[in-house]
C-alpha cells in the first residue's frame, strides 16, 4: 500500500487516512480475488467470507465510519469509486461493500454514546441498513422501547455485527413516531429469503426481532436524519449534511457501473477471437454491427458514470458547505440513480447480444453479469416509475414525499 495518507489524531491514536486514490487503488488490487469467487458467492447466496475479510482489511468497510472512531470517514465520491472498483470484480460484493458503508454512515449519526458502543472494540464493526416501511410492534418502555417484527431485503445482514431499521413508536398524539433503531446482530435472527435470479450474493435475507429491547441512546429520529436536518440531532462535528437517501444509493450504483464495465472489458476482449457466425468476418472486431454495439454500450456507460459522478459530487459540495438539498434537488438525485442503473442495464442488454447466444451460457460470466445487473437496477428505490413521479412533482411546485418516502 502506498504511503498516501493524512494523520488524523484520534481519542486513543493516531489514524492514517488514505485519500481517494489509495482506496480505490486498493479495490482494484481486490478484483481478482472477487472475480474469482464471484461463481461460489452466487452459489453459496452471500459474498465469501475471504473477499469480506480482504475488503475488511483493505479497509474498505469503514469509510463511513467516524475518525474518532477510527474509521475514514470519506466522502461521497471516494465511496462511488471503490463501490465501481469492487463492482468490477463482483457486483454483490460491491452492492455488500455500499450498503454496509452507508450503515455505518447511519449508526455514525445515533448520539456518542451509541457509536462508541458500536466501534469501541474494532473500527472494522459493521452496520446493515434497511429503508423498508416499518411495520414492528412497539412497545415504549421505561429508558427506550421493545421491538418485535421483520424486514426483508436486508442486504449485508450476514455480515454485520448491527442493524439499523426504522420502527413507528407509539404516541399519545396517535401519529407514530418514526425512529430509526439501531440494534446488536447477534440478538436478530435472520430468515432466509433471499432467493432471487440476480445479486444472489448479497444474501439480502429478512432480519427478525422477538421482544429486543432497543435503549434510548440507540434511537434516533427518522425526518431530521432524512432530510438531512441534523443539527442538535447527530454529533455537530460530523462533516455530512445530506439526505439519507442521496447517499444511500451511490454504493448502489456504484456496483452497477463497474458491473457493466466487466461485461464491457469481457465483450470488447474476446471480439478478436470469436467468430461471427453466418458471416465471412474473420472476428467480430471487423463486423460494423459489432462495432456500433460497442460505440453505444460504451456510450451508455460513461454516460451512467458522468451522471453517478454529479449525484456524489453535489452531496459532498452540499455537505462541505453545511447546506441541505432542497426537495427538487433530492428528488432529481433519486431520479439521477435510476438512470444510472437503467443506462447500465441497456448497456449489459446490448454486450450480451453483440457477444452471441453463447453469453447465456452458464459457463459464461456475462449471463452472470446480466443478470445482476437486471435486479440490481430495478432495486426499489429505482423502480416502478415512482422516481420520474416524484421528480416531476417536484417541478411543478408540489411535494414529492406526496408520493414516496425515499426523498
Amino acid at each position: 500500500m502506498s504511503n498516501s495518507t493524512i494523520s488524523v489524531d484520534s481519542v486513543a491514536s493516531e489514524v492514517l487516512i488514505p485519500d481517494r486514490a489509495e482506496l480505490v487503488a486498493r479495490a482494484e488490487g481486490l478484483q481478482e480475488l472477487l472475480w474469482k469467487d464471484a461463481v461460489e458467492c452466487e452459489r453459496e447466496r452471500r459474498v465469501s467470507d475471504r473477499v469480506v475479510a480482504a475488503m475488511t482489511e483493505a479497509g474498505l468497510l469503514r469509510l463511513q465510519t467516524p475518525r474518532r472512531l477510527g474509521g475514514y470517514e470519506t466522502d461521497m465520491h471516494t465511496l462511488l469509486d471503490v463501490a465501481t472498483a469492487l463492482g468490477r470484480g463482483c457486483p454483490s460484493a460491491a452492492w455488500i461493500a455500499g450498503v454496509l458503508n452507508a450503515g455505518n454512515f447511519m449508526a455514525a449519526l445515533f448520539p456518542a454514546a451509541a457509536g462508541d458502543e458500536v466501534w469501541r472494540d474494532t473500527p472494522d464493526a459493521r452496520c446493515a441498513l434497511v429503508l423498508g416501511l416499518p411495520s414492528p410492534a412497539v412497545e415504549p418502555v421505561d429508558g427506550g422501547v421493545i421491538v418485535s417484527g421483520e424486514w426483508a431485503y436486508v442486504s449485508g445482514c450476514l455480515h454485520a455485527q448491527w442493524v439499523s431499521a426504522l420502527i413507528a413508536v407509539p404516541t399519545e398524539a396517535g401519529r407514530p413516531d418514526v425512529r430509526f433503531a439501531l440494534m446488536p446482530a447477534d440478538e436478530v435472527a435472520i430468515k432466509d429469503t433471499w432467493y432471487f435470479a440476480g445479486m444472489r450474493g448479497t444474501g439480502s435475507n429478512t432480519v427478525v426481532a422477538d421482544r429486543i429491547f432497543v435503549p434510548d441512546r440507540r434511537l434516533v429520529p427518522y425526518l431530521p436524519i432524512l432530510n438531512g436536518e441534523t443539527d442538535g440531532v447527530v454529533d455537530p462535528a460530523l462533516p455530512y449534511r445530506n439526505s439519507l437517501t442521496g447517499l444511500f444509493s451511490i454504493g448502489l450504483i456504484g456496483a452497477l457501473i463497474g458491473g457493466a464495465e466487466a461485461a464491457l472489458d469481457f465483450v470488447r476482449d474476446k471480439g478478436h477471437t470469436r467468430p461471427v457466425a453466418g458471416s465471412t468476418y474473420r472476428n467480430q472486431t471487423q463486423s460494423p454491427t459489432f462495432q456500433l454495439d460497442l460505440a453505444d454500450a460504451t456510450s451508455k456507460i460513461d454516460m451512467a458514470k458522468l451522471v453517478a459522478a454529479r449525484i456524489a459530487d453535489t452531496v459532498d459540495e452540499l455537505a462541505q458547505a453545511g447546506v441541505n438539498a432542497d426537495l427538487t434537488l433530492r428528488a432529481r438525485n433519486r431520479l439521477e440513480s435510476t438512470q444510472v442503473g437503467r443506462l447500465c442495464r441497456e448497456a449489459v442488454d446490448t454486450l450480451l447480444t453483440a457477444h452471441g447466444s453463447s453469453a447465456f451460457n452458464e459457463s459464461n460470466p456475462l449471463q452472470r453479469l446480466w443478470r445482476d445487473i437486471n435486479v440490481g437496477s430495478r432495486h426499489a428505490g429505482f423502480g416502478m416509475g415512482i422516481p420520474e413521479q416524484v421528480y416531476g412533482r417536484a417541478l411543478v411546485g408540489g411535494d414529492p414525499r406526496d408520493i414516496s418516502f425515499i426523498v
